[in-house]
């Protein structure tokens, strides 16, 4: 401490100091904590990209066979119909 300047004036030079040393030692933290942040979401981001396109697939699949069904179930009716229709004669 200085003896030639007053206490006051010392205080705020202090409290000054400080605060400055707080606000750069707050953003180093965040930046610290936006590239750890970023990190993390890139390696999130494809899983859930490949998850979304193998749902997409699923559905589409899950759509071709119930097409595929229905058109067998159709067959078999129309087959039940000529058969009942031999019959008949």
């Amino acid at each position: 401490m200085d003896d030639n300047k007053p206490i006051l004036e010392q205080m705020a030079d202090a409290m000054s100091t400080a605060a400055t040393a707080t606000t750069e030692a707050a953003k180093t933290v965040v930046k610290k904590v936006r590239k750890a942040a970023k990190k993390v979401a890139k390696k999130v981001t494809p899983k859930k990209k490949a998850a979304k396109k193998s749902k997409k697939a699923a559905k589409k699949s899950s759509a071709k066979k119930a097409a595929k069904k229905s058109k067998k179930a159709v067959k078999k009716v129309a087959k039940k119909k000529k058969k009942a229709k031999k019959a008949k004669r």
